[in-house]
């Protein structure tokens, strides 16, 4: 499986360094990003039509960053000169082979040139690289979290969406987060690494349902602490992303590493971090998407005691952080365990990230295939609650051939058509991660937002002297009709409320008199952001020629 980005690989050496030197000038503030109003201004030399324009910005920034990096400057100069030789543009021209981009000519750029020579006469500290290698790309936003002076952060100084979001993460939404304790019953404070992962997929399944080997199927090939076999091999959290060399880190290591979104798993202790580690390598897939393997989900309730760290929380904390989420079944492995139940529940909030994969179907013959069909539907629909048929793909992720003798050529075709269809939903993650990172911002703000309203209602009902003790412990008792009175009150959706169970174990731990009381000017604030600032930044960095 390959996800092209753009056709910097197959762009010559002589050509880059000329590509870096017009990257270099359409860089205006010298970011290493090349915003809406930077790619007007240049394009305009290309005199191609403004829907012509569109169409190059729209494939160039498939990933709706709202601005182009080097890779995908190539990948746009390259499509206006194919547009330039009276070709049509298409979505799907740089994965085509049709087009030889080794040998495609820079496009004619009038009055470029003359520009250049300008620029290069005014500038004496002109930084123009030989090698012809693109620029490193880093963050303007990298040291907001650390700053003092980060709230003073405007609107102007974003260069994309993602810094947008961090801006208003820092200057709206942690702060109501930080009074209401939102990061010790719900969710850990995000960080820059957090904006600036990778998507992530994570696998989820009994044990020898094929996990690491659907991985290994994906990557052509293994990496480092991959282990397989009929028993139970994968002990341990995997996350298998990319890197310079083959090696694992171990998970306490990763845990602590600034650059990495995994500070927030330090909450599940030691047992946990000993049981996760972080295999990295080489690879063009790996530069997109991150995978997480996981444990094979046991049998039984002693199961759940052997564990030494939350395996459900975990699963729930990786949830929140990825993507897609696939639960791999085979077909002689229908039955949803405690322990499956469990972790299934606790991807509640998630439904629109779980796919399914029936796994190893060529082992039965294609009326037996339909049968465990139904049984697994029927499986599922006691464990999810949802009225939705859930999406199943069907199909045999591996490297051998399918066993055809057992499912015919009927099988054989539909097998391969469900692996294209799972390949299709895989290769969208990277040009839906921006759209997933909004999606799951705003799902943060709401939930911070009643976690507040929470917290403010249940300090409001403590006695301001006497039987503190009592009335914290009658309403714990009785959160759940608090929980009545505050959606009531507000107006808020039951649905967005939290587990009442986990919130009362979450609850027990801390003095409800110390908590604060309702602050309206930090509401309006993280309701200005939801309903003003989140839509003006998507207008900001929308395509330019729109």
């Amino acid at each position: 499986m390959e996800i092209s980005s753009g056709p910097i690989s197959t762009c010559s050496k002589e050509h880059q360094k000329i590509y870096q030197e017009w990257f270099n000038y359409a860089d205006s503030d010298g970011d290493g990003r090349i915003t809406g109003n930077d790619a007007i201004k240049f394009f305009a030399m290309s005199n191609l039509s403004r829907s012509d324009l569109k169409q190059v910005w729209a494939i160039a920034d498939s990933k709706r960053q709202g601005y182009l990096g080097f890779k995908e400057f190539i990948a746009a100069v390259q499509l206006v000169s194919w547009a330039q030789a009276g070709n049509e543009i298409t979505s799907d021209l740089l994965n085509s082979k049709v087009v030889d981009f080794q040998n495609l000519n820079p496009p004619k750029m009038e009055g470029l040139d003359v520009l250049l020579v300008k620029k290069k006469r005014s500038s004496k500290s002109h930084d123009s690289d030989s090698n012809g290698t693109s620029i490193v790309e880093s963050s303007p936003s990298a040291h907001w979290f650390s700053s003092k002076s980060s709230k003073k952060v405007s609107l102007s100084s974003v260069t994309s969406i993602i810094d947008g979001l961090k801006r208003l993460y820092i200057q709206k939404l942690k702060p109501l987060e930080n009074t209401y304790r939102f990061n010790d019953f719900v969710s850990p404070l995000l960080t820059n690494s957090d904006f600036d992962a990778k998507p992530m997929v994570m696998l989820l399944g009994q044990y020898s349902t094929g996990k690491t080997t659907f991985i290994k199927h994906l990557l052509k090939s293994s990496y480092p602490g991959a282990h397989i076999g009929p028993e139970p091999t994968t002990d341990r959290f995997v996350v298998v992303m990319n890197g310079t060399d083959e090696r694992s880190i171990p998970g306490n290591t990763i845990a602590v590493q600034a650059d990495m979104p995994f500070s927030g798993l330090t909450t599940f202790g030691t047992a946990f971090l000993s049981k996760f580690e972080c295999s990295q390598m080489p690879h063009p897939l790996l530069e997109h998407i991150t995978f997480v393997d996981t444990p094979g989900v046991l049998s039984g309730e002693k199961q759940r005691t052997q564990r030494a760290y939350d395996f459900t929380g975990v699963t729930s904390w990786f949830a929140a952080k990825c993507d897609l989420i696939l639960l791999l079944f085979d077909p002689h492995k229908l039955d949803v365990s405690d322990e499956f139940k469990r972790v299934i529940s606790s991807l509640r909030g998630h439904d629109d990230k779980i796919r399914v994969v029936l796994n190893k179907a060529d082992q039965v013959d294609t009326q037996q295939l339909m049968r465990v069909y139904g049984a697994l539907m029927w499986s599922l629909g006691k464990v999810l609650h949802t009225p939705e048929v859930m999406r199943v793909y069907i199909g045999s992720f591996n490297d051998k051939p399918v066993n055809e003798a057992a499912v015919g050529p009927i099988g054989k075709e539909l097998f391969e058509k469900e692996q294209e269809d799972l390949l299709s939903d895989l290769k969208d993650i990277p040009k839906k991660a921006c759209d997933r990172r909004i999606n799951e911002f705003v799902k943060r703000a709401r939930a911070a937002k009643i976690h507040a309203y929470i917290i403010s209602h249940l300090k409001k009902e403590m006695p301001a002297m006497m039987g503190k003790a009592k009335a914290q412990q009658r309403l714990i008792d009785n959160l759940e009709t608090e929980f009545g009175k505050i959606q009531r009150e507000f107006h808020l959706p039951p649905g967005d409320f939290p587990n009442v169970e986990h919130f009362r174990e979450a609850l027990s731990g801390y003095s409800i008199d110390k908590f604060e009381k309702l602050k309206s000017k930090m509401i309006q604030s993280v309701d200005d952001m939801l309903g003003y600032d989140i839509p003006e930044l998507l207008k900001s960095f929308r395509n330019p020629y729109d």
